[in-house]
């Protein structure tokens, strides 16, 4: 519970039971402390109660003073709402409002019941409210990821966080089911429904965990505005806030997964991502990149933000500090040692030397080291090695010579001899053969130079002395070709494991259901180091990664229709996987073909099936009332027979009721004929769904004795063919009442997120679960011995009708059997805009 202690003139104070979700006792705990305030002796009154039919929340008014509601007219109903101005006139101390979040009908003076709320704190009436979790703005799309439900009713944040006091109602998820079984929450049919969908387990669980959270958030305001107040600047490490750096890098997305999980280890922690700037732009970052990995921040939970300053890692601290972070992660840096040595120390040093008593993760990753471009062809030595072996050669040979000139004498010749052949073999290790070879030359001439008489001169009496320059240059070449070998081999070996890997990563990304195709591009554009990769079919542009600007400096064929263009320079060691590549993208494209084929063969295999059973299914079912109105109607032809007035009559209603179901059965097997050709023309507007649910019952003929109505008043409209929709709903409601156990049919409609749900609940036998799916297939039927049963056309043609509408037909079980149709019909796109 949190409470605040500043109050503003004389305005009311207002207390907000919060709740994960319905069910869990906020009404019944508002209720229990307004008891509480009257037996102190304060003046409370029920402003409005929304107890939903639940008894002990009910019981609980017993004793309070309720005003009575005021009566408002919207769409030809009679709805009760709030009276505001008689609470108001009233005056009590106390006023007890549930639902903040309800919108009010058109007519109120106010749109929402907060601001009712509102102006009775205004004139200073304490208000006691209830709020559920999902009905909070903020959280709408993430109440929707989870529920797959959006909420059309929400409150704005800072009305919840202006509340004076807040109080979390809280109940075990497996409790609340328990309350839901035993008919304490919603009605009987509703509680299956309920509780295969809005009120999964892990829905609960993951509501009740986003309540704590959020009021642990709220907790953290107000104690970052306790901190700013008091001028606080050091980090209060209530609970793990990790902050991770982006720096516009590929690395990011790699460095967000670790403060993820860095975060996750601790109860409570936040993830916090930043990308600080600099104020004139020079910092490089890919605004693609930074589009990407925020994406990948919010869907793991955490915050983005962007922060600018001209000294990076103090902007960074400075921010930290405001959002009490605890730890903070960033990467590696992607500088050379030579950069470092010129520079001086990297953002990273600078940052762990201020951060204080936050705790700094540096996280190595694959662009600081350039993994995923494969070693591009060239000597087996780089540059910096062969300058590095000159180098050698420049400055080792004059130290050498000053060194061995300073303590020279006749017995340490041959110490002189190998000093300069320990300077070659450094040469060509460090450089290869040409480094090797100039310091053999040079080092042959130095030693015969200073150290062979006659000194100081390059004149060479002896052949022994010119074997010994022979030695040198000899020995420098064995050197550096071993070493020229090496790291030969090396190359080829770092080429192989790069190779290796990009096929790795491009297998991972199948396994992962990736698109394999466009990731093989991606992995060759950037194993290459390629502006783009293109894949063109006829001319016509398949994909692509990079951008492709110009002419492709090489062209690959794929197969027999498709190239592979490439905008860069490839090396021809890369041939040999090129090959594998367009191997790769044939196979692929092979695949692809296969696929769309039998994609295309299954409607047609579809076709001769019903086809087939359309055959089959007219040599009896059609015969069956064809004959029967045949025998009738040659019956009444007949001269040579009298019938009574009685008998007349029996043979026209057995000829009218026989070409009555021969007419169903045609107009039936044309629409199944109409939806397996894709010929439904479908004419959607805007309607509101009682409207057809009235006609259809008339259409039955269908009375109160069948049928027992609970449609939703405030239902908004949808997007629908109405006569479709009328013959879908005749289908499923004659289906219902056929096998229907002697009770009334219940006909329900309410909104459920984004659609409007309309469900027919019937006591009878009910089905397998097997046969849930298959009844909707055509000739399904569970009787075939009378003459009213029909083809088993009739919930075929509803399901396709709905979902030629865009919505869906299933069913479900009836809570104490029976079975229940369930159809989905979209929220109109003008009511979601208005």
């Amino acid at each position: 519970m949190r409470s605040r202690s500043s109050r503003v003139g004389a305005a009311g104070r207002l207390k907000v039971f919060l709740g994960a979700a319905p069910g869990v006792g906020k009404s019944y705990a508002m209720f229990r402390e307004g008891h509480r305030l009257a037996a102190e002796g304060r003046d409370v009154v029920v402003a409005l109660a929304e107890t939903h039919g639940r008894t002990e929340t009910e019981r609980m008014l017993g004793g309070l003073e309720i005003v009575e509601r005021q009566e408002v007219e919207h769409r030809g109903m009679t709805l009760t709402e709030m009276d505001t101005d008689a609470v108001l006139a009233r005056r009590p101390e106390v006023a007890l409002v549930d639902e903040l979040a309800h919108s009010n009908p058109a007519g109120c003076r106010n749109p929402k019941r907060y601001q009712d709320v509102q102006r009775l704190l205004e004139a200073g009436i304490d208000v006691l409210s209830t709020v559920n979790i999902q009905h909070v703005d903020s959280l709408n799309d993430v109440i929707e990821k989870i529920t797959g439900v959006s909420q059309r009713e929400t409150l704005p944040d800072a009305v919840l966080r202006a509340a004076d006091e807040i109080e979390v109602v809280d109940l075990a998820p497996q409790a609340l089911r328990g309350r839901l079984a035993e008919g304490s929450v919603y009605p009987a049919e509703r509680i299956d429904a309920a509780m295969s969908n809005y009120f999964r387990l892990g829905n609960l669980t993951a509501l009740r965990e986003l309540t704590l959270l959020w009021m642990a958030d709220e907790v953290d305001h107000a104690l970052l505005d306790y901190r700013r107040l008091h001028g606080i600047d050091s980090s209060w490490q209530a609970r793990e806030n990790v902050l991770v750096s982006l720096s516009g890098g590929p690395e990011g997305q790699a460095l967000i997964r670790r403060g993820a999980r860095i975060a996750a280890r601790s109860a409570g922690g936040t993830l916090i991502v930043v990308h600080v700037s600099t104020q004139d732009g020079l910092r490089r970052s890919d605004p693609h990149e930074l589009g990407a990995q925020r994406l990948l921040a919010e869907s793991l939970g955490g915050s983005y933000h962007q922060v600018v300053g001209e000294d990076i890692p103090a902007a960074l601290l400075e921010f930290a500090r405001e959002v009490n972070a605890s730890q903070v992660v960033i990467g590696q840096s992607r500088r050379s040692r030579l950069q470092a040595l010129f520079t001086g120390e990297g953002m990273g040093a600078g940052i762990i030397r201020a951060a204080g008593d936050i705790d700094v993760h540096i996280v190595s990753h694959a662009a600081a080291h350039g993994h995923r471009v494969l070693p591009r062809p060239g000597p087996p030595l780089s540059l910096r090695r062969r300058l590095l072996g000159f180098a050698v050669a420049l400055v080792g040979g004059p130290l050498l010579t000053m060194l061995l000139t300073a303590f020279f004498s006749t017995d340490t010749l041959s110490a002189a001899a190998l000093g300069y052949q320990l300077l070659v073999t450094l040469a060509a290790v460090a450089g290869g053969k040409w480094p090797a070879l100039c310091t053999a030359i040079g080092s042959g001439v130095s030693l015969n130079f200073f150290f062979i008489e006659p000194l100081y001169t390059v004149t060479v009496y002896e052949p022994v002395h010119v074997l010994t320059l022979g030695l040198y240059v000899l020995t420098g070449l064995i050197t550096s070709y071993v070493v020229d070998l090496a790291a030969r081999q090396t190359r080829n070996a770092r080429r192989s494991a790069s190779e290796s890997q990009m096929l790795q990563a491009v297998a991972g990304n199948v396994l992962r259901g990736q698109d394999a195709q466009h990731a093989l591009l991606e992995r060759t554009r950037e194993a290459f180091g390629l502006k783009a990769a293109r894949l063109v079919d006829a001319g016509r542009e398949i994909d692509l990664v990079g951008a492709a600007d110009g002419a492709p400096d090489q062209v690959l064929s794929v197969d027999d229709a498709a190239v592979l263009e490439l905008y860069g320079s490839v090396p021809n060691t890369g041939r040999r996987l090129l090959q594998v590549v367009t191997a790769q993208l044939a196979a692929l494209r092979e695949l692809r073909a296969l696929e769309d084929t039998a994609s295309q063969l299954e409607p047609l295999a579809e076709t001769d099936r019903v086809r087939s059973a359309l055959l089959s299914a007219v040599s009896h079912d059609l015969r069956r009332p064809l004959a029967a109105a045949m025998a009738a109607v040659g019956s009444l032809k007949a001269t040579d027979i009298q019938f009574s007035e009685e008998d007349r009559g029996e043979l026209l209603s057995t000829a009218d009721q026989s070409l009555h179901a021969l007419a169903e059965l045609v107009t039936d097997l044309l629409d199944v004929s109409r939806l397996q050709a894709g010929a439904l023309a479908v004419r959607p507007q805007r309607i509101y769904v009682d409207e057809v649910i009235l006609a259809s019952l008339d259409e039955l003929g269908a009375g109160p004795a069948q049928i027992q109505l609970d449609l939703d008043a405030d239902l908004p409209a949808v997007d629908a063919d109405p006569v479709l929709l009328q013959r879908a709903l005749v289908n499923v409601l004659a289906n219902a009442l056929r096998f229907n156990a002697g009770k009334p049919v219940l006909v329900g409609s309410s909104a459920l997120g984004d659609t409007v749900q309309i469900r027919v609940a019937d006591s009878g036998p009910g089905v397998d679960e097997g046969r849930k799916k298959t009844m909707f297939l055509p000739f399904q039927r569970l009787g075939d011995t009378d003459n009213q049963t029909g083809l088993g056309l009739g919930l075929a043609v509803a399901k396709g009708f709905i979902e030629g509408m865009g919505g869906a037909l299933y069913a479900e079980d009836t809570p104490g059997g029976g079975l229940t149709m369930v159809v989905d019909l979209l929220v109109s796109a003008t009511q979601k805009d208005g």
